[in-house]
Order: C-alpha cells, then sequence, then structure tokens
C-alpha cells in the first residue's frame, strides 16, 4: 500500500463525503480551544511574535468545514493576544498540508467566503493573512528552515507513513489492525513503526521552525499500556468482522483480507514522551488524555440508552468510519469494491449498535504541546 498515495478522505461535499461526516473531529477541535488559546498567549508573552510574519501550519487539514475551524479558531486566539498584550497583529501566512490525494478543490472553494467572514468579524484588526497549501508527507520536511512560529495538527498523526514492513497476511491474519489476537511481532512492528515516524515529525518541524515556537497535537491514543487493547484497537476490529462477513457470502476473497493492514497506531502518552524526549529537539509541555464518543455527538454517552439509540448511534459511527476508511478499502480490494461500500458500512453499523447494547466504548485522545528549544549556536 502507497500510503501518500491512497490516504486520504472521501472528497466532495456528498452523503458519504469527510465534509458531510466529520463531526467527531469537529468536537476534538472545540475540546482543546482553551488549550490553543494558552498556547498561543504564551507564544506572545514569549516575545517570539514579532512585528513581522507569523507563519503558521495545520498539518494533515483534511477538507471541508474542520480545516477552516482551526484556522478560525487560531485567529481568534491570535487576535485575543495581541488585544491583551496591546500589540499589533503581524502579517499572517498559514500553510494547509495534507497529503497529495487530499481535496484541496473543496477547500479553496471555501476561502473566499472565509476571507469575507474574517473581515467583516475581525475589520482591520486583522490584516494580511495569507493562506496556501502545502501538498506532501508530514513525516518529511515541508517548508524552509525557520519559516513556524505555530504547528497545528488534529487528527493526523495516528495515521503511519506505511504499513510496517513486518505485518503481514500471514503474521496479522483475521486483523486489519491490532486485537488481542495478534502476534507479538506484529504489536512490535506497529509501535517501531510510530517511533520511526514520529520521531521524523519531530525533526522535520525542528528544522522548520523557529527557536520558542509553538506546537500543539492532538490524536488518537490509548490509556494503557498494551496496544492491543480495546481503546483504540476495538472500532477498527468491528470493521474487520464486517468485511469477513463479505468474505463469507463470496463477495471479497479472504486472501485479500488477509493481505489488507491499517497504516495507524494510537500510542501511550509514554510512548509519547519518549520519542520527543529521544528526539531531542523539543521541551514537553503538556501531555493529557480526554474522552470523545464515537460518533461525534457531545451529549452524555449515558442518556437514552436502549435499542433505537444503540442503532442510530452505529449508523452515526459508520458514517463517520466510512468517510475515513473508504479509499483505503476501495483502493486495496479493487474498484469492484465500491459497489459493494453501502452494504459493507451497513453491517458495520449494525456491529457497533449490538457492541453499544453491551457496554459504552469512547476514544481516547492525546493532546500535546511543545515548544522548540534555542538552536545551538555553531
Amino acid at each position: 500500500m502507497e500510503v501518500q498515495n491512497v490516504l486520504h478522505m472521501v472528497q466532495g461535499l456528498g452523503e458519504n463525503s469527510y465534509a458531510t461526516n466529520s463531526s467527531k473531529q469537529r468536537v476534538a477541535i472545540r475540546k482543546v480551544k482553551p488549550i490553543l488559546q494558552e498556547t498561543i498567549l504564551d507564544l506572545y508573552s514569549s516575545g517570539t511574535i514579532t512585528e513581522g510574519t507569523l507563519g503558521i501550519a495545520d498539518l494533515g487539514c483534511s477538507s471541508g468545514p474542520n480545516a477552516l475551524l482551526v484556522i478560525s479558531e487560531i485567529l481568534d486566539a491570535i487576535d485575543a493576544g495581541s488585544r491583551q498584550l496591546q500589540r499589533p497583529v503581524p502579517e499572517l501566512t498559514i500553510f494547509l498540508n495534507d497529503l497529495p490525494g487530499n481535496d484541496f478543490n473543496s477547500l479553496f472553494r471555501f476561502l473566499p467566503a472565509f476571507h469575507e467572514k474574517l473581515k467583516r468579524d475581525k475589520g482591520e484588526r486583522i490584516g494580511s493573512c495569507f493562506i496556501s497549501a502545502v501538498p506532501g508527507s508530514f513525516y518529511g520536511r515541508l517548508l524552509p528552515r525557520n519559516t513556524l512560529h505555530l504547528v497545528h495538527s488534529s487528527y493526523s498523526l495516528h495515521w503511519l507513513s506505511q504499513v510496517p514492513p513486518a505485518v503481514t497476511s500471514s503474521s496479522n491474519k483475521g486483523n486489519i489492525y491490532l486485537s488481542e489476537t495478534s502476534r507479538a511481532l506484529v504489536v512490535e512492528a506497529y509501535l517501531e513503526q510510530f517511533k520511526r515516524d514520529f520521531h521524523s515529525f519531530l525533526r522535520s518541524r525542528s528544522e522548520e521552525m523557529v527557536s520558542g515556537g509553538r506546537m500543539m497535537l492532538t490524536f488518537l491514543g490509548r490509556r494503557r499500556a498494551d496496544p492491543s487493547t480495546k481503546v483504540g484497537c476495538y472500532i477498527w476490529k468491528m470493521l474487520a468482522q464486517a468485511l469477513q462477513d463479505f468474505v463469507s457470502r463470496g463477495l471479497i476473497e479472504e486472501r485479500e483480507l488477509d493481505a489488507f493492514n491499517l497504516p495507524y497506531y494510537s500510542p501511550s502518552v509514554e510512548e509519547v514522551e519518549d520519542v520527543v524526549e529521544r528526539e531531542g529537539s523539543f521541551y514537553l509541555n503538556r501531555a493529557q488524555t480526554f474522552q470523545t464518543s464515537w460518533d461525534g455527538s457531545e451529549e452524555d454517552e449515558e442518556d437514552d440508552e436502549g435499542k433505537e439509540k444503540n442503532i442510530s448511534i452505529g449508523w452515526k459511527v459508520a458514517k463517520v468510519m466510512r468517510a475515513v476508511a473508504e479509499p483505503l478499502l476501495v483502493s486495496h480490494f479493487g474498484s469492484n469494491t465500491a459497489l459493494i461500500m453501502d452494504e459493507v458500512f451497513q453491517r458495520y453499523g449494525h456491529i457497533v449498535a449490538e457492541h453499544l447494547s453491551r457496554e459504552r466504548t469512547q476514544d481516547l485522545n492525546l493532546l500535546v504541546t511543545l515548544t522548540r528549544k534555542e538552536r545551538e549556536v555553531l
């Protein structure tokens, strides 16, 4: 699987698109808004921001309204920081990054309305704001040295640069990711791939960021030491179950299912801290967790329980996951598989509903903030 070529969300603005089914990611963005405000105010207070140009990057921006929601909240925080400290807002250069297959065209269509709203809401307080796209993998360099003062990434760093080479159809048979049946060598391979990728991410950003720059990262993770525990894995195990049903019906070949593994890993806080320390370019300011619902709702998961409620949530989860996983599935299993995607995710929604009738499960999110250390003088 060439991840750079096939990893992207469902494009466009249709019923199954990421733009329409990204409430789960939007909830996470809103939950961390106070920390984003705190991070930007801290950046202002440190003296790192001058009256020149402020470079900002949103890495793994995807498409649809969430991408510009992040930028809106960053601009709100910059506006508030400049007011509080009575400083002018510098010129803003904003880089939106994702892999080349991302639906940048849909994102660009939102920009004129975004700029109009910015002018209407902020007036002259925020003057020059230049937004551009930077396609490419954030596991390598994207921008020139000393370009960025603030780096943001939400719901992207759990995606790996590749499926670990040791994870094959024979070594992880019956799974599409980690599970309680995964062999120890598969678990270790996923961890080592995450370590390599996250180290590359930090090293690349260390070159692009100014000394004292801030970085805020939100991604899916886990609390327990064992990577194959339910949180972070079970939502994918249920998709594997749905796909297995179609193997039984002869609509998907078993060897093709065995050969499909996700380029994904949900790390623990300790694993993240270890890589940050070993890479050495950043101070770790904060590493904490928070929970969100599978379907992107903000209501209390204990309220209004019952069969109809579970079916409703199961269907919402299926739509959220389809917006993420369908391009990977169609790329691996072939274009003919696109014809049965409706059925696959209907079955998946039923499996999720059955699970929710037995227990409530939520996603665990990691929130990490870092500061670029002073560069060594050579």
